[in-house]
């Protein structure tokens, strides 16, 4: 399993930046091989990341090569403040019992 973290810092958003994202999450969630997602916003940096679970780096490709993420990345400095991408080979994943599984057992140690 790996993951895309799409780490990014708020600039102006408007109504084609809401339309664009709509559009890529429905296309990367009808991507075999697509897995999940999780976000989270840091209060103290202001910083958002988005983080996407694979079954594969080809499912991964698809998402990066897609027409509607190129335009949405060659659009990037209209909305953002400036943004990083973590790609992470997911090794194993653990924990207690008090939240449900995020992931698929498949890697679960």
């Amino acid at each position: 399993m790996y993951s895309s973290t799409f780490i990014f810092a708020k600039g102006q958003f408007d109504e084609a930046f809401h339309r664009l994202d709509q559009e890529i999450a429905v296309m990367a969630k009808s991507i075999p091989g697509y897995l999940g997602e999780e976000a989270w916003e840091n209060a103290k940096t202001g910083l958002v990341s988005n983080v996407y679970y694979w079954e594969s780096l080809e499912a991964l490709q698809k998402l990066v090569t897609h027409p509607l993420h190129l335009k949405a990345k060659a659009a990037q400095g209209n909305w953002l403040a400036g943004y990083q991408v973590v790609v992470s080979q997911v090794l194993r994943t653990y924990g207690d019992s008090k939240i449900s599984q995020l992931l698929p057992a498949a890697v679960s140690a």
